[in-house]
């Protein structure tokens, strides 16, 4: 296997390597490509300041190929690489690359060089991880009609939560509440209501801001207090979302519309379907009641409505005051106020 520069005699043989290459590998679902352009660029590194090396079998002929450039100072671009399918294992591509390496190396100063390649190739994965490549960044993409209609949304409506903590010491849940929402950002104000039917209930200004802020409060409030805890609330105005946690850990989380923000590997939006059994077991409530109403749907509209709907999840619960956030919290029995700094 010889290695060398390319010159205008093997045009003609590049390009049919580079039509078997896209034939070979073509582009994923709809992204669009132009073989006529593509051929155009291949003939631009023909005699450019840009490197063109093939590789010629022992019998002479071209067998692949490779193109690389300087894209930025001191960081070189592998920007194809072919071999035919008869002269792999034959250490084609490596040499290609050694050599691409080597003149970019000593002609442009490159430090690293740089590469793209599809995530569904693992075969060419593989073989640029042996040699030390390692992923730096991935490119995503989008259809944009689709991108278009993903993006189209509603304005969003209010978020809001709540958490309940099943306990009845009530100091033991203020005292964690002094302690940790601080640590997650500027709050407004918290306010802990009186336990009621065995929960003693928490509301943030901060994490009806920033539902994240609910998630973090409540692990911290089950792993302090060692009691269940459940957040539970509505998020845009349009879904609803509870989380419970035993010892600080999450053991089941719902959301009503598992792909509203993005869309998720089927095991991942089956994973935000509710547990009835592990519901039923922590909270007490009716596992069969329960899978019937805490439903999951493919957009906020096939479920009626939200506020509706978060209510009979919480009252299935046993949790009280769970159908509004921070606001209106004050006026629920019991309420105390915690002011942070």
């Amino acid at each position: 296997m010889k290695i060398r520069e390319a010159t205008a005699q093997d045009r003609d043989r590049l390009r049919e390597l580079y039509t078997e290459f896209v034939n070979e590998i073509p582009p994923l679902p709809g992204i669009p490509i132009d073989i006529d352009h593509e051929l155009g660029e291949l003939d631009d590194y023909l005699g450019s300041e840009n490197i063109a090396l093939v590789a010629d079998d022992d019998g002479g002929r071209v067998v692949g190929f490779a193109l690389a450039k300087l894209d930025h100072p001191g960081i070189g671009k592998l920007s194809d690489l072919y071999v035919a399918p008869e002269a792999r294992r034959q250490g084609a591509a490596r040499e290609l690359i050694r050599a691409a390496a080597m003149r970019l190396r000593d002609a442009g100063g490159a430090k690293v060089l740089t590469l793209g390649v599809q995530v569904t190739n693992e075969d060419a994965r593989s073989a640029y991880e042996r040699l030390g490549f390692r992923t730096e960044a991935l490119r995503l993409y989008a259809p944009i009609e689709q991108l278009l209609q993903r993006s189209e949304r509603a304005p969003r409506g209010p978020s809001f939560g709540s958490a309940h903590v099943q306990s009845d010491d009530e100091s033991a849940v203020e005292q964690a509440v002094r302690k940790y929402v601080p640590r997650f950002g500027r709050s407004g104000g918290s306010i802990v209501t009186g336990p009621r039917n065995g929960w003693t209930a928490v509301y943030d200004e901060l994490c009806d801001r920033e539902p994240g802020a609910l998630r973090r409060l409540g692990s911290e409030l089950s792993n302090a207090t060692g009691a269940v805890t459940v957040t539970i609330g509505l998020e845009e105005g349009a879904v609803v979302r509870y989380i419970v946690f035993e010892r600080g850990s999450v053991v089941d989380e719902y959301l009503s519309v598992p792909e509203y923000y993005k869309p998720l590997p089927p095991g991942d939006a089956i994973a935000l379907g509710a547990n009835p059994t592990v519901v039923a077991r922590l909270t007490g409530a009716d596992p069969g009641e329960f899978r019937r109403v805490a439903r999951t749907a493919g957009n906020p509209e096939e479920l009626g409505s939200p506020q509706e709907l978060l209510e009979q999840v919480a009252g299935l619960m046993g949790l009280s005051g769970a159908g509004h956030g921070h606001e209106g919290a004050a006026s629920e029995p019991g309420a105390r106020e915690i002011a942070h700094r």
